[in-house]
């Protein structure tokens, strides 16, 4: 056997080992996609119904927030309307304590010299008598 022969050999049996490995290789990333595959399934299988609740109280929690924005937007009108309710008492307030303030000042103001006039009348009446 001459030494070319004896090349083209141990490149026939490093070739054949190298396509041997790569065979193992490859049948150990099949094995691992297979694996992946079932996790995968597995993990859809899990994640449909949570997905599915998920739409569900979705759904359910627009329903709320649009009943809460009503109902807000009522609030605002109530108190909206409270507010003017409130000016107008205070502009009322107002206008009558300033129509009636000088006459019940002046009407307190006889009922007090009055009273005094009666004291003073009824001291001179005790002090003659």
């Amino acid at each position: 056997m001459t030494a070319g022969e004896l090349a083209v050999v141990l490149a026939a049996v490093l070739c054949c080992i190298g396509f041997a490995a790569l065979i193992v290789v490859l049948m150990r990333v099949l094995d691992t996609l297979k694996a992946l595959r079932r996790e995968v399934e597995s993990l859809r299988a899990e994640t449909r119904p949570l997905l599915t609740e998920l739409a569900s109280s979705t759904v359910a929690a627009r329903a709320t927030i649009a009943e809460a924005r009503h109902d807000l937007d009522r609030f605002d009108r109530v108190l909206g309307s409270a507010e003017a309710i409130s000016g107008a008492m205070v502009g009322g307030s107002r206008m009558a304590r300033a129509a009636l303030s000088t006459p019940v000042i002046k009407t307190v103001a006889i009922g007090t010299g009055t009273r005094r006039a009666l004291r003073r009348l009824r001291r001179t009446a005790r002090k003659s008598a």
